[in-house]
């Protein structure tokens, strides 16, 4: 009676009675609240790069959830060093222009193992890299076009593209990298590079067209008539049709390693596996 009597002296209105007892009621629902949110947040940190969602709890806590894991850090790491690393060994030491059919395969091996995101990422790293190793100016001649080589190769190899339309995007592609880089090289030498390849080509014409007398296949007012326009319709063919050798060497390359390394490229045209088989 006199205990009763005192809380209600204390507490006549008997509302820190009813607030305690709806705290310690409260209690566990909030401690289970809690472990909730802290296994959906969890949850979201540990979902691969491809989910785009985020977790409720992340939405109320302001967590956005992780969209590169760290194995595909490592990877991006990897393969970025190793393609800066083959231009590296290639320019310094010359080793040899084989080395050439390498370049673009680290980077398309990126795509093919993460995505679009992560090949850019990569491409970008070894750009960033070569411009603290060697310079900006090399990092460049990299970047632009076996960098790029290898996201477009990724893509079409991604999609399962057969070899002709990706030989001739990459064709495409190496041929106005090549353009780039002697519009550079021109820049930084102070001469027409331009004008240099085609004097070559005229030179080449020349001797083609001699050899051609001499067979009796043609007669001798063709000498010395080589036109201009025509010389620099020969350079670029003559350029189109190297790169094209070039796309299909690496095209075949990746075909031999990338399916190895769990990663296959689509099969060659028929003729090429017969030659193979041979």
């Amino acid at each position: 009676m006199s205990s009763s009597f005192d809380n209600s002296l204390t507490d006549p209105t008997g509302e820190n009675r009813e607030e305690k007892n709806r705290d310690d009621s409260n209690r566990p629902t909030d401690q289970r609240s809690l472990a909730e949110e802290l296994a959906e947040v969890e949850a979201g940190l540990s979902r691969p790069a491809q989910s785009t969602d985020r977790s409720t709890a992340g939405d109320r806590l302001g967590i956005v959830a992780i969209k590169t894991p760290p194995l595909t850090l490592v990877e991006v790491a990897f393969l970025a060093s190793t393609a800066s690393l083959l231009w590296l060994v290639s320019y310094y030491l010359s080793i040899g222009p084989w080395m050439r059919i390498l370049f673009p395969l680290p980077i398309a091996l990126v795509y093919l193992r993460w995505g679009h995101r992560s090949s850019w990422m990569a491409a970008i790293v070894c750009g960033l890299l070569l411009s603290v190793l060697m310079g900006p100016y090399l990092s460049l001649l990299f970047f632009v076009p076996y960098a790029l080589l290898g996201v477009q190769l990724g893509m079409m190899w991604h999609r399962r593209s057969p070899w002709l339309p990706s030989m001739i995007l990459g064709t495409l592609l190496s041929t106005l990298g090549f353009f780039f880089r002697l519009s550079i090289l021109s820049v930084f030498l102070g001469e027409d590079l331009w004008a240099y390849s085609t004097n070559r080509v005229a030179d080449f014409i020349q001797w083609l067209l001699s050899v051609l007398v001499d067979w009796g296949w043609l007669g001798l007012d063709s000498l010395g008539q080589t036109n201009l326009t025509v010389v620099q319709v020969a350079t670029v063919v003559i350029i189109l049709c190297s790169d094209l050798v070039y796309l299909f060497t690496v095209h075949l390359a990746a075909w031999l390693l990338l399916g190895r390394l769990g990663n296959p490229i689509p099969d060659p045209p028929q003729w090429v596996q017969v030659l193979l088989e041979e």
